[in-house]
């Protein structure tokens, strides 16, 4: 019999087998009923599901638990780069510390038994407005000016780059010499995407990309670095960072890596707040107050340039798979024109 694909799997369908998976993963009396069961369209990389699972122990005391299982459709942006496995592995070493993060319950690598490989965490209450709409804007507006959600964004990213990375065990992740290697490091990796993508490239790609090798900044302190916090990937609640999310592009490395991505105008639309929510002087003083590092702006500036090539690489591998037909979602269908802007923005700081 020929297997379904996730998007030929029916909510119901899916709604039993899940039932049956933590069937066998809980200790369950009788019959675990998963409800609520929702694909939420968020994220490029990975179908995202919530549902509550509801049973009974053997002593016939109710139980429920509130998941979340993301499954990887093996079409999806940063097929290449972004690994379930390895976002299982993260999620458990955090759980030893003061990162808010979901706890990951079960990981499945088995296409058969979830439909796709998959992994099952905690859903963590909270909301997730997206900076990029009205709505999202208004939202972080608004927070910005209550004074509370400014200071737990930036705490959030303070634990995160105060994490002791060795004795939680995050060293899995790779640890590069002090120097130059992260920089180059990264500069390999998105440029094994670019030609991963089959995109015929672009004259000012490759001018960037020479002179990111040429002023590569050296690397002499190491953290976790989260390598996308922004809003849109932490979950809050009560105007305080819930969770956050998108275990996906983390790497041992240079902690001004999120600092530029903090600092970036492409993560804000039409506010000084840095990323919609902090203002400038209230982030510098509170980062480096409460983690001790001092923010180098001229390295932040080269890592923005850093960024502007991982945009480029993100949106030459998204337009591909649509051109391709391999992926259907209409989102990927625009970021063609994504690329120019990039490099545009590139071209500018490059003094063209």
């Amino acid at each position: 019999m020929k297997k379904k694909s996730t998007a030929e799997i029916s909510t119901n369908d899916l709604e039993k087998t899940i039932s049956s998976y933590l069937e066998k993963r809980l200790e369950a009396s009788d019959t675990v009923s998963v409800s609520g069961l929702t694909q939420i369209a968020v994220g490029w990389s990975h179908e995202t599901w919530l549902f509550d699972a509801d049973w009974r122990d053997h002593n016939d005391e109710p139980q429920r638990l509130e998941l979340c299982l993301r499954r990887d459709p093996g079409n999806a942006l940063l097929r290449e780069t972004s690994d379930l496995e390895e976002q299982f592995k993260v999620l458990k070493c955090l759980e030893k510390t003061d990162v808010p993060s979901p706890k990951a319950y079960w990981l499945e690598l088995d296409s058969e038994t979830l439909g796709a490989p998959a992994l099952i965490m905690e859903k963590i209450p909270g909301e997730c407005p997206s900076p990029w709409r009205k709505d999202g804007r208004k939202f972080y507006a608004d927070a910005a000016k209550r004074e509370v959600l400014p200071k737990s964004f930036v705490d959030a990213l303070c634990s995160i780059h105060n994490v002791d990375w060795k004795s939680c065990g995050l060293d899995f992740l790779g640890v590069p010499s002090t120097g130059k290697d992260f920089a180059l490091a990264e500069i390999a990796k998105w440029k094994s995407l670019i030609t991963e993508s089959d995109h015929p490239g672009h004259p000012i790609l490759a001018d960037l990309m020479g002179w990111l090798i040429s002023n590569a900044p050296s690397t002499e302190k190491l953290t976790l670095v989260h390598g996308a916090y922004r809003t849109g990937n932490v979950l809050i609640e009560s105007d305080h960072v819930s969770a956050v999310l998108d275990w996906e592009l983390q790497v041992i490395g240079d902690p001004m890596y999120d600092v530029a991505y903090m600092l970036t105008e492409l993560n804000r639309e039409g506010t000084d707040l840095l990323s919609n929510i902090v203002p400038r002087d209230l982030f510098f003083k509170r980062y480096e107050t409460n983690t001790g590092i001092k923010i180098d702006e001229e390295k932040c500036r080269y890592f923005q340039l850093l960024y502007a090539m991982r945009s480029a690489a993100f949106w030459m591998s998204a337009a591909g798979l649509y051109a391709q037909s391999k992926n259907t979602d209409l989102r990927l269908a625009r970021t063609e024109w994504s690329i120019t802007v990039a490099l545009e923005r590139a071209a500018q700081e490059l003094g063209y």
